[in-house]
Formats: structure tokens, sequence, C-alpha cells
């Protein structure tokens, strides 16, 4: 079976991050027999730059990259433009490459983006490929932070042409189904957390902290990421530090604030780490943090996989199932969203030793990438 997989977000293992959710689904459709293309971006969404990707490395599948136009910020018109581009240029390029080697039985393709999965939808269409819908994120719906809703309603209805036109649906979190739902849509829909490769983890270094709670933060520094309210209870946290491990607009924010509170010292950023250089600052670390805001639409993200397989207690504001999934495994505790006294207090009082160890079981029942993306390769073929 051809199986193409579209996604332009994710990084890859050559660029030194750790394998992600594509990169994971791709090597299992490969394992498990099939002729794989997996399309992502020429540009990196993490750190704003070009790929460099040497197509001499060994891989199980093909990897295509797509020319995409760079942006600045992520939430901004030129965002939109790009991935717009990007599509364009995909349909071209696929149509080419399904010339010369093969159209595909079935696309999987990740929303957001939404152009990006309406030209997939099209193509699959076209072929006579089976489609399927992966959904990451609420697209337009997460816009509404930033624009009025009635201004969205020509993305609705590019989402609800792809979730109408679809075979199968999947989520990356059970919230997601519900939005699907909305939009119509009566097949069947399956949800498969992020997951992660569980080898490898670095074993925590207990002493490290020299009796501080040490707190990291590993993800991009945008607008969704409250990390200002994290910076506020570390003021009332004498003997508490955070490493903050990520780029985006909001690093000189929180370097600002932290200067002005006086905690400056115990906030260190870190920049951009590649996958060894993370895991050795989570493996001296005592918790993790997942600082949404409150109008996020996330459900359970790939950070939270990272903190689990490091055996970090995972603090974090998220309700619904990111909750669900700490308080089932005693993995951590959550917090209000946007308030430094409540992080505070669950800080205060959280047991990170026995947080942390019940954190890595919890990867191991729910997170383990082998078991999520083979039971993924069963339900696609």
């Amino acid at each position: 079976m051809r199986v193409w997989i579209e996604n332009p977000f994710d990084n890859l293992p050559e660029e030194g991050f750790r394998p992600q959710r594509y990169w994971l689904m791709a090597d299992a459709f490969a394992r498990a027999g099939h002729e794989v293309v997996l399309w992502t971006a020429d540009f990196n969404h993490t750190t704003k730059a070009r790929r460099a990707v040497s197509h001499e490395t060994p891989r199980a599948f093909a990897l295509e990259l797509v020319h995409e136009p760079p942006y600045a910020r992520n939430v901004s018109p030129g965002r939109m433009f790009s991935h717009w581009r990007y599509a364009r240029e995909w349909r071209r390029r696929a149509m080419a490459y399904a010339l010369e080697h093969g159209a595909p039985d079935a696309i999987v393709a990740s929303t957001p983006p939404l152009s990006a999965c309406a030209a997939a939808r099209k193509l699959a269409r076209r072929f006579g490929a089976k489609f399927v819908v992966d959904v990451m994120d609420a697209w337009p719906e997460t816009f509404e932070r930033v624009a009025p809703r009635w201004a969205l309603w020509p993305l609705r209805a590019m989402a609800r042409g792809n979730y109408l036109g679809a075979d199968i649906v999947t989520v990356v979190a059970d919230r997601y189904e519900e939005l699907v739902r909305s939009y119509g849509f009566r097949g069947e829909i399956r949800r498969f957390y992020h997951g992660i490769d569980l080898g490898g983890a670095l074993a925590r270094r207990a002493s490290a902290g020299g009796g501080r709670l040490r707190l990291a933060y590993a993800g991009n520094l945008g607008r969704t990421y409250d990390l200002l309210t994290a910076v506020r209870a570390l003021a009332e946290l004498p003997d508490a530090t955070l490493d903050i491990a990520g780029l985006g607009d909001g690093a000189d924010e929180i370097s600002r604030l932290a200067s002005g509170l006086g905690v400056d010292s115990r906030v260190k950023m870190r920049g951009y780490l590649d996958k060894d250089e993370l895991a050795g600052l989570l493996s001296e670390c005592d918790a993790g943090l997942v600082p949404m805001a409150e109008d996020s639409c996330v459900g359970v993200p790939y950070k939270f996989c990272d903190y689990a397989k490091a055996g970090l207690a995972i603090v974090s504001s998220l309700g619904g199932e990111s909750a669900k999934l700490l308080a089932k495994y005693r993995a951590g505790a959550t917090y209000r969203p946007s308030d430094p006294a409540s992080l505070v207090r669950v800080l205060r009082s959280i047991d990170t030793a026995e947080c942390g160890a019940n954190a890595r079981r919890m990867a191991e029942l729910e997170l383990d990438a082998a078991a999520i993306y083979d039971s993924y390769v069963r339900l696609v073929v």
C-alpha cells in the first residue's frame, strides 16, 4: 500500500529533535511493509530557519521537503500566506510525484494547516485514495482569541469541507471529537495521543537541584503559553528555579518581567536545545510546566509526553483530558490558568518524586509511541 503523510510543522530528527508524531507514524507504516512518503515543509516552524536535511541519510520511508515562504510571527497574516503558498506548492509537487512513482492508496493529512489539508482532500478524491484527517489543533477556533468569530467563516468553511470529505478522522485528544462532530461529520473518529519513543531516557539526578525545586519548561514561547504567570509565581518561591528551553515571540517579555521581579538569576533562558541537551536538562529537574493560557484549545501537548518520559512531575494549567490523566495516575497537579497564587500553592504541596514516578508509569501505559502508531496503521489499512 502506498501511503502519503502530510504535515509541515513537526521537527525532524536530523535537526536534532526527537521523532515527533508524523515521523513516528511514517516509521510505523514503513515497518508494517507499506511504501511511505512523508511530506513536510523546508521551513522549520520552531526555529524559523530554512531546513538543511540530507537526502543521503538512510530512512525507512521517503522524505519530501516542500518549499514554504518564511514568516516571523506565529499569529500573523504572514503565517497564513506562508501556509497557503505551501499548500499550493505541495499540490504541484504531489501531482508530479504521483506521475513518476505512482498515486497513493491513502493520504493522512494534518489539520492545521487548513489549506494543505484541503489540498490533500482534493488529491485523495482525484486519486481515489482513502483520506484521513488528523486533528492536531482546533483551527480556526483557536483564532477566536485574536479575531471576531464572524471573520473566520471562510476558514470554517474550509474546515467543514476537510472533515466532511474524510473517510476517517483521527484526533490527538478526545476533546477534538466534539469539535469535529459539530461540523456534521458522522464517520469514524479515533483518538491517538502524540506518544513518544520511551527508550533512552536519562535517569533523574535527584541531588542536582541542591535542595531547590527545579522547574522546567520546554516548548514555544508564544502567546498561547503563559510563562509570565510562572515567573510571577517564582517571586513567591525563593527556593525554586525555572529553566526555559525554547524560542518564540515572548522571550523578551519573560526576561523583562523576571528582571523587574528580581528573579532573573533563577530564570534561565536556555534557547533552543537539541534532543540530547533537552534530555539532560529534564533529567536534572523536578517538575515540568504546561502553562497554557486560559483560552487555549490544546488537549494533550507534546511537552506532556517529554516530561512523562523523563519521570518529571507535571504541573499544568490545562483542564479536560490533561487534568484527568494527571489525576488518574497521580502524575502531577493542575492549577488555575493565569493565577500565580494557585501555581504557588500547587508547587508547595506537590510530592515531585512520587508524581514523577507515576508520570513515567503513565507514559508507559498511555504514551508509548510504538503501541500508538502500530494501532494507527491497523486503523488506516
